[in-house]
């Protein structure tokens, strides 16, 4: 893609907000490179972090001798641990992602690459996925500012087509990463076989979960009315209807049902829900409503 089309995601002002934010995590993962993120655990890095007595199997060379002579006890030295967060971030862009003016998977494309730039300069691990089907396309986690822009070329190409089926592609990006961490589901969760097996398939595999629930203001509140011929965006399926307010006041029921049942399960399993409306810019969802609970 050209060079507008990446810069045009971010404004240099919010890409300067977004240098001063950082990842937060719930768990430790230990990662597999060292990395710059203090961890809660002790380890044996370059910084002194406290003491305790020594127990059996402790390492001899973190016993501090000069304690031991002036104490006559054993004790060992505890130094901050770093650990490497991987960052994963899964984009649906199925069919049905292409709805609205501009579409849920701009906005979602967006989304992952305001997260994905707090990531790589904090020299965190990011990964990308694109779901349809299947995890059809992405990258595997790598980790500094030179991904940067790679990385805004390459959601900035993505669009959407395709069906859906989240519980197999998330399931089967279960599987197949190699180091657990923090992942973003973004999607509207438009998926009659539903999301939950997926999103139980990360937890299993011990990954901490948070789902950016994308609506469109149009889903929120149609403006359609008289007599219609729907066509699934997915399926190709045509339905006929009469939008009068019988069917409007019956859709914001199934509306609320579907809203109220994800909430609800990501509450059940401790996974970080974020629903927004579209028209929301993403530079306030991400400041205002993922500051102090995913980014810090």
């Amino acid at each position: 893609m050209p060079t507008a089309s990446r810069t045009s995601f971010f404004t240099p002002e919010f890409l300067a907000q977004l240098e001063r934010l950082s990842l937060l995590s719930r768990r430790t993962f230990r990662g597999s490179i060292k990395g710059e993120r203090r961890s809660p655990r002790r380890g044996h890095s370059v910084e002194f972090a406290d003491y305790r007595a020594y127990g059996h199997g402790d390492d001899l060379r973190y016993v501090d001798w000069n304690i031991y002579a002036r104490l006559d006890r054993l004790h060992v030295k505890l130094f901050v641990d770093e650990e490497d967060l991987c960052l994963h971030l899964l984009v649906d862009a199925s069919a049905s992602m292409g709805f609205g003016a501009p579409s849920k998977l701009h906005y979602a494309t967006r989304l992952a690459g305001a997260l994905g730039f707090v990531g790589l300069v904090n020299f965190e691990r990011v990964g990308l996925g694109i779901l349809r089907e299947r995890v059809s396309e992405g990258w595997p986690p790598t980790r500094g500012r030179s991904h940067v822009l790679p990385m805004m070329d390459f959601l900035a190409a993505v669009e959407p087509g395709g069906g859906t089926s989240l519980d197999d592609g998330l399931a089967n990006y279960a599987q197949r990463a190699r180091d657990p961490g923090l992942v973003v589901v973004i999607s509207d969760l438009l998926d009659r076989a539903g999301y939950e097996r997926g999103i139980r398939a990360l937890l299993e595999r011990r990954f901490e979960v948070h789902v950016a629930h994308l609506v469109d203001p149009e889903e929120m509140n149609p403006t359609l009315g008289g007599d219609l011929r729907l066509i699934d965006s997915e399926t190709g399926e045509v339905r006929d209807l009469t939008a009068d307010g019988e069917a409007l006041r019956a859709y914001r029921e199934r509306l609320r049902r579907f809203l109220e049942r994800a909430e609800t399960f990501c509450r059940m399993h401790e996974i970080g829900y974020h629903r927004v409306i579209t028209d929301t810019p993403v530079e306030a969802f991400v400041v205002a409503q993922l500051r102090g609970r995913m980014l810090g």
